[in-house]
């Protein structure tokens, strides 16, 4: 499973992809996937990583880390995960930025205001 994680790209190194699996991050048809687990063709994983979690049919077999290209030929993402990133993208962008414009520390007035928040006056 690590060996092909890693593959497939979806984790940087062998090691992050083992310890995604230990911490149960990795589903491998909805049974909690191993390292040492072989990965066959048809299998559906669920990944969750860095980039969010990702649903995939596992199209290809490969030990070896290859071109981007080359890994993205080894499985086939899910309509429902893509619909699912695109919508979590889109909330992303939509949401509003609390006090993205402020620079510097806050001024007597804030310190106030969240004192009086925090209920120490």
């Amino acid at each position: 499973m690590d060996k092909w994680l890693w593959a497939a790209r979806f984790f940087k190194t062998r090691a992050l992809a083992s310890h995604a699996c230990e911490l149960g991050r990795v589903d491998c048809n909805s049974l909690t996937a191993k390292a040492s687990r072989e990965v066959k063709v048809g299998d559906l994983l669920r990944v969750a990583h860095e980039g969010g979690e990702v649903e995939v049919r596992v199209l290809g077999l490969s030990a070896l880390r290859g071109p981007a290209a080359v890994a993205q030929t080894l499985y086939q993402e899910t309509p429902e995960s893509i619909d699912k990133r695109r919508r979590l993208a889109e909330e992303r962008k939509a949401g509003l930025h609390f006090e993205a414009d402020r620079e510097g520390k806050p001024s007597k007035r804030d310190r106030r205001e969240l004192d009086r928040l925090r209920g120490r006056a």
